[in-house]
């Protein structure tokens, strides 16, 4: 019976680490080759992004990239030698067309699923990025179509990337940094690099977003000073050279002296001329299905004790909105009720 038992034991055991697909082993194995894919998966990317942007790409850079030694690099790069994937060249790394053409796949899953984030979720702006490091390696190439497909096949993705077509054709991006632009001079963002993260979040933590209009105050090697929805922001050199813009002409510049919904007293109206393209997905939904439509009549009514939220009379309908949101929503025409 002891022997019988210790015998079930054993299978039970064996059939556990062994089991095919289902097994430790299996599971071991197929966890191994999956981080070996994306190794070669976030590689390919960087070496797009230095061809993309005219740097040289080595293997020192492919290390630092990928946060591995020299030595886990030149494996990486090797097994990419044999996959037909880059070409080597006075230790100049390049991509060959089969490893452009993966390239611009997980690219393309990767801004894909930060816009469909952005537009259908209330997911945080900061969390776009890792989500989509993750998804990248996970939706297969029909996935990724139908994602386009539901989302309207976006040209570009939240942060002003452009987004590769399913066969492979990159939109142009154009524009210029944002310290190239010159004092007094107005312009529309057009993209903000989102790597590395620690840059990244200083931007967003100031409110910049893409398709924001600014206007340059001043500029050195120690500031960069703009104004942006009304206020005026001050970045270091170094973070400001992460944003792209577009020099807009007189005749394009928007209306300058608006105010925000929160900026109206209990017994002030006004009237709303948008909402920030920083509000999006869920959050943009939900303000305009409350009413908050351009040419809309709208009246602070009461305010907490706290002063936030306050409660906005809407289209015959009081409803509370904090200021957080209300920061986002432009009006004209503030007016005191006599």
């Amino acid at each position: 019976m002891i022997t019988l038992v210790a015998g079930t034991l054993v299978l039970i055991i064996l059939s556990y680490v062994f089991w095919p697909k289902k097994g430790l082993l299996a599971i071991f194995k197929g966890s191994s080759i999956n981080s070996k894919r994306e190794k070669i998966e976030d590689a390919l990317k960087h070496l797009y992004d230095c061809e993309y942007n005219s740097n040289r790409c080595s293997m020192d850079s492919l290390a630092g990239n990928l946060s591995v030694s020299r030595e886990s690099a030149a494996d990486i790069i090797s097994e990419m030698q044999k996959m037909s994937l880059i070409e080597l060249s006075d230790d100049k790394l390049k991509l060959s067309d089969e490893g452009r053409s993966y390239a611009l796949r997980i690219i393309r899953t990767h801004r894909l699923w930060e816009k469909y984030l952005a537009e259908e979720t209330s997911v945080n702006e900061s969390e776009w990025h890792t989500s989509a490091e993750e998804m990248e390696h996970i939706l297969s190439n029909q996935e990724a179509d139908q994602l386009a497909a539901d989302i309207g096949n976006p040209l570009f993705d939240p942060h002003g990337d452009p987004i590769p077509s399913s066969n492979g054709k990159m939109p142009e991006r154009k524009g210029i940094l944002l310290t190239e632009l010159s004092e007094g001079q107005f312009a529309n963002v057009l993209h903000i690099e989102d790597e590395p993260p620690a840059l990244y979040a200083q931007i967003i933590a100031e409110g910049i977003y893409a398709g924001q209009q600014i206007r340059l105050i001043e500029k050195n090697n120690e500031r960069i000073k703009f104004e942006a929805n009304g206020e005026v922001k001050v970045l270091a050199p170094i973070i400001a050279a992460n944003i792209s813009v577009k020099h807009i002409s007189d005749n394009e510049k928007l209306i300058k002296s608006f105010n925000r919904l929160s900026d109206l007293k209990v017994g002030q109206s006004g009237t709303i001329i948008g909402i920030s393209k920083a509000i999006r997905g869920t959050q943009r939904r939900r303000l305009l299905d409350l009413g908050m439509v351009p040419g809309t009549n709208v009246s602070a009514e009461i305010q907490s004790l706290g002063g936030d939220p306050t409660g906005y009379r809407i289209r015959g309908a009081t409803i509370a909105i904090r200021k957080n949101h209300a920061n986002h929503v432009f009006i004209k025409e503030i007016e005191s009720r006599q």
